[in-house]
């Protein structure tokens, strides 16, 4: 590349820069993220057309694309690929004329021979054909030995395509430093065979020029003569490591890459210690790996058969000897990096913090002031560089200076939290679309495909609206409150209520009161806007024709506790406006009605109480927030049917989510009865999945149950076989009761639900926790406890009734600090309740009980567990169980109901 366009480029800088230092910083509140697809599995690049559609690459072979009309994550072909030693479907690009071509371009590990295949495939539809398929570029590998097969691939704003190699490498037998094993034999542990050498493709950015044809051309300006004459005509760059992820500036031209470094903690007589690199390049180079890195720190010649140590390498004069290299023994010189950071804080870098280390480049933000979106990012970002740590789980925008030079660091705003970004790329609408790996290794049900929007001006409101007494016998006044709906940019909002389908606005405040003289089911809408314009909805049903029937679970107490060897006892009252009350006595035929038309049913669910896994699962908390509960229960019909039957009937069919979040999404009619389901196009995509997902999970845990007809009655532990040793975990106990009806509401089910939970309860069973870890062991009485407590740290069990309880016994140890368990009513600073000091035993895992007195706070609530010791604040103790022990004067079991069933008629 001549020096004619570097200058072209730096004046660029200079006036972004400038840009840049103009513009004020965006504020966190303008940014907001959409969640489109999740649990991809081990999700590699993503590539975004010019119509909106997201190309997204699964490490095991799949290409999917997510459709923003649909909101559907639909595959569009499975490739067969060799998906060990990190190979696999490894990067993606689209034609810089995609939208005429369909060609799709990419990087794959053939499962049936050595190494990569640039591949070049034709979209049509939503489909990409295996048949389609030109292959490119060949470029070959060992397999004998892990690691390092990058594979990013980005086209430049030339046409150019980039491609990024890894060295294919063994980095563990080099104790952190530079793997050049010379012996015989050992070539795949020596990286000068591939990125020292200028005969080999590996550890290299490639350039290219894709033909129509389905081959390539090689541009001018890359590294070597066109004619192979001095190494291979195709690279652009030598002497990576492993450039896992690339990007290109859109205006500039210029070369972004994270090279990921070698493992070394600390410097060595062989050399530096490790670093990771982001690197920068306006023309061909070489940046030096194996014999350099960082800002060209050398390593020193070593012979892993005597341990001898020869002289250091010469960054200006670098010279390949290894036996394993077949091009130029003389390289070019070497390079710096841009940004490079050891595993410690970085002296030169301190902004990109301490620990693991996976360093990944790109985008380069274009902003264009003729664009016409409400959801580009600002101006803010012109010019800057987007680096990502998929290992520290951190996003930061990089300001260039007028010569190209990293000046300024920023945290990215919106305060978004990542879990190790993979990969990044800008829209065509200037919004951010965000790939995440998830939290391990392997498949993750927390890895996910966001969109990340700016709002530079106004943003549409969010209709929230609630009703009561919204079902019962005409005439009915109904409440309706929508004085949670918010504007979050503070203005004033104009509310609508009126009635579906086209009724007229009925009123016009946040609440309001109306009055539903005859029978029916009606539809109330709540339209909110702002003054510009922006509006939202909610819709609520109201039911009149029937009330609902009111069932209480008199006994046992709700959120006390059983012994698993002994049956439970329960008492039902049931109340009901149209069919009288079960407390009344109105002659045998009456007393037979309630005992065959109330239901108890007992479920076991070991762990902790069911919905309780310490957060509440995403589809639930999105259907709270929406208007789903509004007409649908999870286990009696409403105005529609019940979640469970939605569940039971769908679960079965082919396609059944996709289907099912088609109908949510537009509406639907006549599926299960009369009663038109209303659209819900404002929901964000993985919203709908997720929600849909929840529904359709519905009913198939491994959790026992029984039920059984009466207002009285005993429940025994739903566990085939087990008396006297249930595991730890909660009974639930729920009633319900059908009333008679009523047109044209029809029946309407009333229910109570209590639970109780073993005396024993297992400490990894709590609701929920501030600090603290769930630890496996053979030795802990559940296979697991929970430790990593710290002074301050808490578990909450929620729903606690101390009523018939005098005594706690919990299972500890402690081989740090000690400390004391302090047991708080609802709050850490409540009500104490209990206290019992931790004396160290000097084990870890050597489990003894420790006992103390506890105070019944004479309601129900949550218990929180507060771990305190403010001298040694850290590594307190290990807890294993938590024991609920009864009065010793203290009736056995809950009281004998005061009703029996009626004799047989």
């Amino acid at each position: 590349m001549g020096s004619g366009r570097s200058l072209v480029a730096l004046a660029g800088l200079a006036r972004l820069s400038s840009a840049q230092e103009s513009a004020p910083p965006p504020e966190d509140a303008r940014f907001e993220r959409s969640a489109l697809a999740t649990g991809l599995d081990r999700p590699t690049e993503l590539a975004v057309a010019p119509d909106g559609r997201v190309f997204v690459l699964e490490l095991p072979g799949r290409v999917s694309i997510f459709r923003p009309d649909s909101g559907e994550l639909a595959t569009a072909l499975e490739l067969p690929v060799f998906a060990d030693q990190e190979n696999g479907l490894l990067g993606v690009a689209l034609d810089p004329d995609f939208a005429r071509t369909g060609w799709v371009y990419l990087l794959h590990s053939p499962p049936d021979w050595a190494g990569q295949h640039l591949s070049r495939f034709t979209c049509a539809g939503d489909r990409l054909d295996p048949a389609s398929e030109k292959l490119l570029l060949s470029i070959p590998e060992q397999r004998e030995r892990c690691c390092h097969h990058a594979g990013s691939i980005e086209f430049g704003p030339d046409g150019c395509l980039f491609l990024a190699t890894g060295d294919n490498t063994d980095p563990f037998e080099s104790d952190g430093f530079a793997p050049i094993d010379g012996r015989a034999g050992r070539a795949p542990w020596d990286a000068r065979r591939g990125s020292a050498n200028t005969d080999s493709l590996a550890g290299k950015i490639l350039r290219i020029r894709p033909t129509p044809a389905g081959s390539y051309e090689i541009p001018a300006g890359n590294l070597f003569p066109p004619d192979g004459s001095r190494g291979r005509p195709e690279i652009y760059v030598m002497g990576c490591r492993n450039p896992w992820r690339i990007s290109i500036d859109p205006r500039s031209g210029a070369l972004y890459w994270g090279d990921v470094g070698p493992d070394a903690s600390d410097e060595g007589a062989r050399g530096p210690r490790g670093f990771d690199e982001i690197d920068r390049a306006l023309a061909a180079g070489n940046f030096g790996w194996p014999l350099f890195i960082a800002d060209n720190r050398p390593y020193a010649a070593y012979d892993f058969d005597t341990k001898e140590l020869g002289a250091p390498f010469d960054p200006a004069a670098p010279a390949n000897d290894s036996p394993f290299n077949t091009g130029e023994r003389v390289l070019p010189p070497a390079r710096p990096a841009w940004i490079y950071y050891p595993y410690a804080p970085s002296t030169e870098f301190p902004e990109v913090g301490e620990g693991s280390r996976t360093a990944c480049a790109g985008p380069v933000y274009a902003f264009d002031p003729a664009l016409a979106s409400a959801t580009k990012f600002p101006a803010w970002f012109d010019g800057a560089l987007l680096i990502y740590e998929w290992s520290r789980n951190w996003v930061k925008v990089v300001h260039p200076d007028s010569a190209g030079r990293p000046a300024r660091f920023s945290p990215f705003p919106g305060g978004f939290e990542f879990v190790r970004p993979t990969d990044m790329e800008f829209g065509p609408q200037g919004a951010l679309y965000v790939l995440e790996y998830g939290s391990t290794w392997g498949t993750n049900a927390d890895s996910r495909l966001s969109r990340i929007d700016f709002f530079a001006e106004n943003r549409p409101p969010r209709a929230r609206a609630r009703a009561e007494n919204d079902v019962g016998a005409a005439p009915l006044e109904v409440l309706l409150d929508g004085s949670e709906s918010l504007d979050r940019d503070g203005d004033p909002l104009v509310f609508r209520w009126r009635l579906l389908p086209d009724g007229p606005v009925l009123a016009e405040s946040a609440r309001a009161s109306l009055l539903f003289r005859e029978p029916g089911i009606y539809v109330v809408e709540l339209e909110v806007a702002d003054p510009s314009g922006a509006s939202a909805r909610a819709t609520l049903p109201v039911r009149v024709g029937n009330s609902p029937p009111r069932v209480r679970l008199e006994t046992p107490a709700n959120g006390g506790f059983f012994d698993g060897d002994r049956p439970v006892r329960y008492q039902v009252r049931v109340d009901d406006a149209e069919d009288g009350s079960s407390e009344e006595d109105r002659g045998p035929e009456d007393r037979a009605w309630w005992w065959e038309n109330v239901f108890v049913s007992a479920s076991f669910h070991a762990g902790p109480p069911p919905g309780e896994t310490g957060e509440e699962p995403p589809g639930l908390a999105s259907m709270k927030l929406s208007d789903c509960f509004h007409c649908h229960a999870v286990d009696a019909r409403i105005v529609g049917p019940s979640l469970s039957e939605i569940a039971v009937r769908r679960r079965a069919e082919p396609g059944a989510l996709e289907a099912a979040m088609r109908r949510v999404r537009d509406g639907s009619t006549g599926v299960f009865g009369t009663a038109a389901m209303l659209p819900h196009p404002l929901l964000a995509p993985e919203e709908l999945r997720s929600m849909v997902s929840w529904i359709l999970d519905l009913g198939e845990g491994d959790e026992k149950s029984e039920i059984r007809a009466g207002l009285a009655g005993e429940a025994t532990l739903p566990l085939d076989g087990t008396q006297g040793s249930a595991p730890s975990g909660t009974l639930v106990l729920q009633a319900t009761y059908a009333d008679t009806g009523g047109d044209p509401v029809g029946s309407l089910t009333g229910k109570d639900r209590i639970r109780l939970r073993t005396r024993r309860v297992e400490a990894e069973h709590f609701s929920t926790r501030e600090g603290t870890q769930t630890l496996e062991s053979t030795s802990a009485s559940g296979g697991k406890f929970v430790g990593s407590v710290d002074d301050g740290h808490t578990l909450r069990f929620t729903g606690t009734n101390l009523s018939c309880i005098a005594r706690l016994r919990v299972g500890v140890s402690s081989a740090g600090g000690g400390g004391t368990l302090e047991f708080r009513a609802q709050e850490t600073d409540g009500e104490l309740l209990a206290s019992i000091p931790v004396v160290p035993n000097g084990e870890w895992e050597g489990w003894f009980p420790l006992e103390a007195e506890v105070r019944d706070p004479g309601r129900m609530c949550d218990l929180v567990l507060l771990f305190r010791n403010r001298e040694v604040p850290s590594a307190l103790l290990n807890l294993d169980w938590i024991e609920f022990l009864p009065a010793a004067e203290a009736p056995a079991g809950t009281p004998f109901p005061r009703a029996e069933p009626p004799s047989p008629r």
